[in-house]
């Protein structure tokens, strides 16, 4: 449900109750309007950890590579904060063009994923994400489990993707020497992480 506050002092309170508590992990600005993600729960949380373990340790013969458990990601180099994202994982690769500014980077990763969660509006991130330049993004769907791998294509993210929990089924970048499956499990399905060159793998 989506809620707009016009009191500025309510939002200013809210705001910073959020940032005291640690609630805005995952708030972000979209265009000077202040979105105040749900809080990711613990299965989310680890997704996103997980990847980018998996992803950090894949890459580890690509020197210089950066991966990210969340970081901001704006496409304004004057007061980024009235507009930034703050994907899942981010993957930087040596020769992107984006410039780390510490407290966020002023252009995309090479490599993205958003974990959908309930109320969450990762799909409206698309056209953002292809505007700052990011090649490859991965959304991870859980109800149901269906991960889908968006590309960069002629500048828009285009669906190139999309597996269920079936061994037979895989996603293959062209960004990272990655493929992903998703494998049916008890409690959830098991998202296995290959590295294409050498076949190391992680579970995820």
């Amino acid at each position: 449900m989506a809620a707009i506050i016009l009191d500025r002092d309510l939002q200013k309170a809210l705001i910073r109750k959020r940032r005291a508590t640690g609630a805005d992990r995952y708030d972000e600005v979209w265009d000077g309007i202040y979105v105040m993600s749900p809080i990711a729960n613990n299965e989310h949380q680890y997704l996103g950890y997980k990847l980018t373990s998996a992803f950090d340790q894949a890459l580890q013969r690509i020197a210089g590579v950066l991966a990210y458990p969340g970081v901001n990601v704006t496409d304004r180099s004057d007061d980024w904060t009235k507009n930034y994202r703050c994907p899942d994982v981010a993957v930087f690769l040596p020769g992107n063009t984006a410039q780390d500014k510490k407290t966020h980077w002023l252009g995309g990763p090479d490599f993205a994923v958003e974990v959908i969660s309930p109320g969450d509006r990762s799909r409206k991130k698309l056209d953002f994400y292809a505007k700052v330049g990011v090649r490859e993004l991965l959304l991870v769907g859980r109800k149901p489990w269906a991960p889908e791998l968006y590309r960069l294509i002629e500048g828009v993210l285009k669906l190139v993707g999309k597996i269920s929990p079936d061994p037979s089924q895989s996603l293959i970048s062209q960004v990272l020497p990655i493929s992903l499956r998703l494998l049916p499990g008890d409690t959830r399905p098991t998202i296995e992480v290959t590295q294409t060159e050498d076949a190391r793998q992680w579970l995820v």
